[in-house]
């Protein structure tokens, strides 16, 4: 598995409805082919900025199906508008899974 690691800035005072789109938008990604897992974490020192953590099977499952679906463009039409700058996009794989 891989992980998307969004770090996403919203514009201020926004949090309340940006989570709500993001709520709303978790049946796109459990539909979403390859999508093993979903989460949004806020930042605590940055609250501003969001992680959007989504676990994938393959990278493919990501850069190439989810991106080019109908789901990907369901979830910009949701969220797209909360965004203060583009959101910066990273994969990752465990390197050391301690516990």
């Amino acid at each position: 598995m891989i992980y998307e690691i969004a770090e996403i800035t919203i514009k201020p005072d926004t949090h309340a409805a940006f989570e709500a789109a993001v709520t709303q938008a978790v049946p796109i990604f459990k539909a979403a082919s390859g999508c093993q897992s979903m989460r949004l974490d806020k930042g605590i020192e940055s609250p501003d900025t969001y992680h959007l953590v989504i676990g994938w099977a393959t990278l493919e499952h990501h850069t190439v199906e989810f991106r080019g679906s109908q789901g990907f463009q369901d979830w910009r039409a949701l969220v797209g508008g909360f965004f203060a700058q583009p959101p910066k996009v990273e994969h990752f794989s465990t390197a050391i899974a301690g516990f």
